[in-house]
């Protein structure tokens, strides 16, 4: 407020000549008082002045001409040059070791992490494994670059090699949180992913992200599939999802009522793989006895489901 006493008072003029419609030149005196320490303008003082003057103007500059076969458009992603050697587990943990001994905050440190995680693209799922069991070490800050590079891995066997670390129970939780969000941004899931994650949604300890990551990986899943709704491993996904349903979304309490959000928003995720559930969903969502924040995110989970499964014909009008 203007009340309070300031604890600075700074000042700043400038002078410009213009000439021809060109900065010509410009003089600045910037002046910055400590006001608590000062008495009548005086005291802890700094005065800077600072001079700019156009020397000369060039008549044309010259640019280098490029030939346009040497132009290409691409991307903003990050791109490096795939490695068509073979990739060794070896080398893999030389890399570990590396990323453990070097500056957290330097560009070496910023290179070697990039290298392995394209490096672990290349290695099938028991290579994997065996560096796995090598390298579950902690470097220093309790740092583990093999748990921070899986989940841009994304391969199935990166994927497959998650969750049996996330099934033994052999990480933080923060670090399995973090596995589970990496699962929406997989470019391109495959079945083996699918089958792999699925048993993980069974589980009494399975958590919010767990829904939420498995369920939008079986979205992007069937959005490249012309038959998602035949394969038995999105079958066996909206079985269990459809399970907690239990066919009206009935709930008694608050910690049911939290579950039921919980995975009618998962299913909303799935997307085209939900279409088998839009009966029970129109149900859950006309059924006057749930609990409004139900009926509602019953409603939102039609959200993805394709306009051609009929859902405008299976909500009551006037509802």
């Amino acid at each position: 407020s203007q009340s309070e006493q300031q604890i600075l008072s700074s000042k700043l003029e400038c002078v410009q000549s213009i000439k021809d419609g060109v900065l010509a030149e410009a003089k600045c005196t910037e002046s910055n008082l400590v006001t608590p320490f000062s008495q009548k303008g005086s005291g802890a003082k700094t005065q800077t002045q600072s001079s700019l003057k156009l020397v000369q103007v060039e008549a044309e500059t010259l640019y280098k001409k490029v030939d346009s076969e040497d132009l290409y458009v691409t991307s903003m992603l990050y791109e490096r040059e795939e490695t068509e050697r073979e990739v060794t587990g070896g080398e893999v943990m030389e890399l570990v070791w590396k990323l453990c001994l070097a500056d957290s905050v330097s560009y070496e440190t910023a290179d070697l992490f990039m290298t392995l995680v394209f490096e672990l693209r290349h290695l099938s799922l028991e290579a994997l494994k065996a560096i796995w069991q090598r390298s579950s070490f902690k470097c220093r800050d309790n740092w583990q670059p093999l748990i921070d590079a899986l989940p841009s891995c994304a391969t199935e066997a990166c994927v497959v090699l998650m969750k049996e670390i996330i099934a033994s129970g052999e990480v933080e939780e923060d670090k399995v949180e973090y596995f589970f969000w990496s699962f929406s941004f997989i470019p391109k899931p495959t079945l083996g992913m699918i089958e792999s994650l699925a048993p993980l949604l069974k589980s009494p300890a399975a958590s919010q992200s767990c829904f939420l990551g498995v369920a939008a990986l079986l979205h992007r899943f069937c959005s490249a599939s012309t038959s998602c709704d035949g394969v038995p491993a999105v079958q066996s996904v909206m079985r269990t999802l459809g399970k907690f349903l239990g066919g009206n979304c009935s709930v008694q309490g608050s910690e049911q009522l939290s579950k039921m959000q919980l995975v009618l928003k998962a299913i909303g995720n799935a997307g085209l793989a939900a279409a088998s559930l839009a009966p029970v969903l129109s149900l859950c969502a006309s059924l006057r006895s749930n609990p409004i924040e139900i009926r509602l995110a019953a409603i939102q989970a039609f959200r993805r489901i394709p306009c051609a499964v009929g859902v405008s014909d299976l909500l009551p009008a006037g509802d």
